[in-house]
């Protein structure tokens, strides 16, 4: 009896061990499904367009993902609040590695949020929170980033919050004196 509930442990053990690991969490967006695949990081202008530097633009480039049936996945998104994973991918430039997150399977644009990665299938997973960490190493404390960021502040300066110079909200709820339309 002991050595059949023992058998039975091992065998469920085992049969956990071999389903898919899979840790992306869902957004609620239209068209996304949590994926891993393996892929190999490109530049998106080299996968479009055959421009590839070695280093996939030293970080200065959009980052993809090139599956071995030849999809091309944008890679717009990382673990971290409005940031993309050019951080987490660029260091694996022409390697081909591990990605889990949620790909959003618009029929206009197929887009990859990664959320972690790793190179081989038994390696742990890694955070796509590269852009945090570097912003962190160069400004301190990273909550609310966008807030904080001097590039962002001088472009919100000189364009206005949404873009614009001199556009403000019509909306009589906006409670931003910076979005307030004037009386």
């Amino acid at each position: 009896m002991r050595k059949g509930i023992l058998s039975i442990g091992i065998a469920a053990l085992l049969a956990a061990a071999a389903l898919p690991v899979r840790a992306a969490d869902l957004w609620g967006l239209a068209n996304e499904k949590a994926v891993s695949f393996r892929a190999r990081v490109v530049d998106a202008l080299c996968g479009v367009a055959g421009d590839c530097p070695a280093d996939c633009g030293a970080g200065r480039r959009q980052m993809a993902l090139l599956t071995a049936d030849g999809k091309l996945r944008l890679a717009v998104k990382g673990a971290f609040d409005f940031a993309g994973p050019v951080a987490d991918l660029s260091p694996y430039c022409g390697r081909e590695i591990e990605v889990d997150g949620l790909l959003i399977e618009d029929p206009r644009i197929p887009m990859m949020f990664v959320q972690q990665l790793r190179v081989n299938a038994g390696d742990p997973w890694i955070a796509a929170d590269g852009f945090g960490r570097q912003w962190s190493a160069q400004h301190g404390d990273n909550q609310d980033w966008f807030r904080k960021d001097p590039t962002v502040r001088e472009i919100i300066a000189r364009d206005g919050v949404f873009g614009i110079p001199g556009l403000r909200s019509k909306n009589a709820n906006v409670s931003n004196p910076q979005l307030k339309a004037d009386p």
